[in-house]
């Protein structure tokens, strides 16, 4: 499996911290190469990070970013800041423009001083911070028409988590390239957690029923 074609993740910010997602289907051309595809990553205790496009160019680059993040902390004593991973991977894609890593990334992280972070990166090594929530890959236009029209600011982790599964889930729907089931992942104040497939599963059903009422 070489490229990781289309895909949906989503990244939203609440209150009490950070929501990401991803969809599980890996596709080469018409094929599906994988349907269990993993996209979501913990990177350290405090961020995690989700991935579209060249899976091998987004491995190297979720490799060399654990790497990094775990030198940070034994030369410091501390955890790297979202902002400063952010901005890490931005000038590992930059210096590599003229090569660039066929990815886009997403970086979620809580900050203790400045509470939940998120940045959206570019192959070319741009990066944004986001102010409420973003969408990468070939079923972002669904998702984001879900964000946009249900995002509230001061949103609770808990109403984020079903959003998030409501976006994905109408990306899917309209999407060729998504699907195959849901990765879910927070960053809060307690640290980054990956949800397990039942604990996502029933989160999808209850959001489902939700739609159909």
């Amino acid at each position: 499996m070489e490229y990781m074609k289309g895909t949906t993740t989503i990244g939203l910010i609440c209150k009490d911290g950070i929501v990401l997602a991803t969809d599980r289907r890996a596709t080469m051309g018409n094929l599906i190469a994988d349907k269990e595809a993993k996209k979501l990553y913990k990177i350290d205790d405090y961020i995690a990070i989700t991935i579209a496009g060249s899976v091998g160019d987004a491995q190297a680059l979720v490799r060399l970013i654990s790497a990094e993040t775990k030198l940070y902390k034994l030369r410091t004593g501390s955890y790297i800041p979202p902002h400063s991973c952010a901005v890490l991977l931005s000038n590992i894609l930059h210096s590599s423009r003229y090569f660039p890593f066929l990815t886009q990334m997403l970086v979620g992280g809580y900050d203790n001083l400045y509470g939940p972070k998120l940045f959206s990166l570019d192959p070319l090594g741009g990066v944004n911070e986001e102010s409420s929530f973003t969408a990468t890959g070939s079923g972002s236009p669904t998702a984001l028409g879900v964000l946009e029209s249900e995002y509230r600011r001061n949103l609770s982790v808990k109403k984020g988590k079903e959003l998030a599964v409501r976006a994905l889930v109408s990306a899917m729907e309209r999407d060729a390239y998504s699907g195959n089931g849901i990765s879910l992942g927070v960053v809060d104040r307690n640290g980054v957690k990956i949800y397990s497939e039942n604990e996502v599963n029933r989160l999808v059903n209850r959001v489902k029923k939700k739609i159909k009422h």
